[in-house]
């Protein structure tokens, strides 16, 4: 597979990112929604469990960057 040069800048810019990302912030894809989680002291997201999310953890939303929750099949 061939990349254009903007693809490979833009793969290039969230490799950078990644180094200096804080530990305590998480990317969390909410049906095609790109969200920035804020986690605790423990590295765990307050107030979530399998059957609820907590919304007050979400401090942000991303839009342009598309995004799909889930494992490829």
């Amino acid at each position: 597979m061939t990349l254009s040069p903007c693809e490979q800048s833009a793969i290039a810019s969230l490799k950078r990112l990644a180094t200096r990302w804080p530990p305590s912030l998480m990317l969390f894809s909410w049906s095609g929604t790109l969200c920035v989680v804020k986690l605790n002291e423990d590295g765990q997201w307050e107030g979530m469990d399998r059957h609820q999310v907590d919304r007050d953890a979400i401090v942000e939303t991303i839009r342009g960057i598309r995004n799909d929750g889930g494992d490829p099949t």
